[in-house]
């Protein structure tokens, strides 16, 4: 049995180098383009039939122009990057990954969350500038810190991502809305 014709339209958003390709060359004739200009999708394409994508649109033009395609999969969250009705009509499933970013995303919002409470990049950079050795207080901060045990912290969606978020800042004592 011929194994399957495998493409990775934008595989450089998932894996940046820091990962392979392994399993899905283990199970097909694999090619993975970092990225894909919209040009060049159905020549990539040709003759696939699994697409993975990861920001690269799949219109209902483009799916017409690829026939062999039997499986699409969505390297991200969402799948509002495909036409669904038409993989639907074509009988092919969409499938993308649900809770990949979850843990990534609370932990850039609570870093962004630690940024406005305790302004560290700011304590950082004057701290190079000499500000703490010429303090003459034994520590040194430009503003005040902001205790976040006890605060609200409001999570507008409470999906995966949000509640991971919310996970975290319950951990922070803080309380929760949704």
């Amino acid at each position: 049995m011929q194994k399957p014709k495998i493409v990775v339209l934008d595989g450089h958003t998932l894996n940046p180098g820091d990962l392979n390709w392994d399993g899905l060359r283990a199970l097909g004739d694999c090619q993975v383009y970092d990225r894909t200009a919209p040009e060049d999708i159905v020549t990539r394409a040709a003759g696939a039939s699994v697409v993975f994508t990861n920001k690269t649109v799949l219109s209902r033009a483009t799916l017409a122009a690829l026939p062999a395609v039997k499986f699409i999969g969505v390297l991200a969250t969402g799948y509002n990057i495909v036409d669904v009705a038409a993989a639907k009509e074509r009988g092919i499933p969409v499938t993308n990954t649900p809770t990949y970013g979850s843990p990534a995303v609370a932990q850039m919002a609570f870093s962004l969350i630690l940024e406005l409470t305790h302004h560290v990049g700011h304590h950082a950079q004057t701290v190079r500038e000499g500000r703490w050795s010429r303090s003459p207080d034994f520590c040194y901060w430009d503003s005040p810190l902001v205790e976040m045990q006890g605060l609200t912290l409001g999570v507008v969606g409470y999906g995966n991502i949000g509640q991971t978020v919310a996970r975290v800042g319950r951990a922070f004592g803080m309380k929760i809305l949704t």
